[in-house]
């Protein structure tokens, strides 16, 4: 059977397997865990493959699974789809929906309940064709997306990446600045390093009446904040891209009250490796050097989170391609870089990989709140393109 003909049954089973994939992703939206604790999700993508499928599964990363199907051939080249499954902290609005979250503050907010169900559509898919084929798919359903050190990291130091062997890594991530039936790539350059910035200022508490008794720790910590911006806007070369942000500040005084201490949590987010750790010394000396000019002391921890996400050019351009051809050219658009962070980037850094963004957007069903909104929602119907587009790119890489 040709590539077209296989191209043609891959979208007629997605549609049919459509009614079955939105209960499957409803009862894991229900269902939600946080990160590194998907125990039940675990089970369930296990009796699914297990039971279903007939595959064998191996536990990885603790909530991790994989499983492969075996083409013809299988020795020569293994494409690895991957899937998160974790949850967020955040209660979900009360709006109707009948598959609300049954566990209260928590809430699948960042579509990884779809990613989950769009793996095991495809799974369904390949596996039914898999002597049509040759080659090895790697299922890799991954733990702890949300939450330093990422499962994708944990997953490669079991050694997902081997045994056999993956030589390219394909995921997709659901976009509600997308619309249904659409689909973004971009190649090269696509997402940016994640760190997380914690520093404690310490002054000395007093009466807000009498300042000059005390150290003021909230004005130290203003202070600190604000100088931060000049090493995004005046010490990093224009030609890169950088977002330094300060999101909690924690200073429990009151209005008559100076604190003796006050928090700042933050995030510095890059594109360039060299730049990266460059920055960490500034704003570590900054921090220090307004603390001592004014009185105070700092403690400053900058916890390294995930690289930057880098699109392979040659397989990305492999998978717009195949993209156009299964979704036609006005259904596949580019993407711009995009500072937030996705821990798909270690595997990107390891071998030659794809991430791309599937449009869930519907204004009429109301499916155009952001993730990590609580209000979030996907558009179910897009699902059917979640499971096939995969399916079909994972044949278009085994065959390159």
């Amino acid at each position: 059977m040709s590539l077209l003909d296989l191209q043609e049954k891959i979208k007629s089973r997605a549609k049919s397997l459509l009614p079955e994939l939105i209960q499957i992703r409803r009862n894991i939206h229900e269902n939600p865990e946080l990160s590194f604790h998907e125990f039940e999700t675990q089970k369930k993508v296990e009796n699914y493959l297990q039971n279903k499928l007939g595959l064998e599964t191996q536990r990885l990363a603790n909530t991790g699974v994989v499983a492969l199907i075996k083409g013809h051939n299988p020795e020569k080249r293994c494409v690895g789809l991957r899937a998160d499954m974790d949850a967020l902290p955040i209660v979900e609005v009360e709006d109707g929906r009948p598959y609300r979250s049954n566990v209260e503050g928590v809430m699948h907010a960042c579509g990884h309940d779809v990613h989950t169900t769009s793996l095991l559509g495809a799974a369904t898919i390949l596996n039914e064709i898999k002597d049509q084929f040759e080659g090895t798919i790697k299922l890799v359903f991954q733990p702890g997306e949300e939450k330093l050190p990422g499962g994708a990291s944990l997953m490669i130091n079991d050694g997902v990446l081997n045994n056999p062997k993956i030589d390219f890594m394909i995921g997709q991530h659901v976009m509600p600045l997308i619309d249904t039936g659409n689909v973004g790539f971009r190649k090269g350059l696509y997402m940016a390093s994640t760190d997380e910035i914690f520093i404690t200022v310490n002054g000395v508490g007093g009466h807000g009446a009498i300042p000059h008794l005390a150290v003021d720790a909230v004005l130290v910590a203003s202070h600190i904040v604000v100088a931060m911006q000049q090493i995004v806007s005046r010490n990093q070369n224009p030609a890169l891209h950088s977002v330094l942000s300060f999101g909690k500040i924690i200073g429990n005084g009151a209005t008559n009250v100076l604190p003796p201490k006050v928090e700042l949590h933050g995030t510095f987010r890059t594109v360039d490796e060299d730049w990266r750790s460059e920055a960490h010394e500034k704003i570590t000396k900054l921090a220090h050097g307004i603390a001592e000019s004014m009185g105070a002391s700092i403690e400053i921890e900058i916890r390294r989170g995930y690289p930057f996400l880098k699109n392979d050019e040659s397989l990305s351009e492999l998978c717009i391609s195949a993209a156009n051809e299964y979704l036609g050219n006005e259904h596949v658009q580019p993407l711009e870089l995009w500072m937030a962070a996705e821990d798909f980037a270690y595997y990107s850094q390891e071998v030659p990989s794809c991430f791309y963004r599937l449009g869930t957007r519907n204004m009429q069903k109301g499916t155009h709140y952001s993730v990590h909104h609580p209000a979030f929602d996907v558009d179910e119907d897009a699902i059917e393109i979640g499971a096939g587009l995969m399916a079909q790119l994972a044949l278009k890489a085994l065959d390159q």
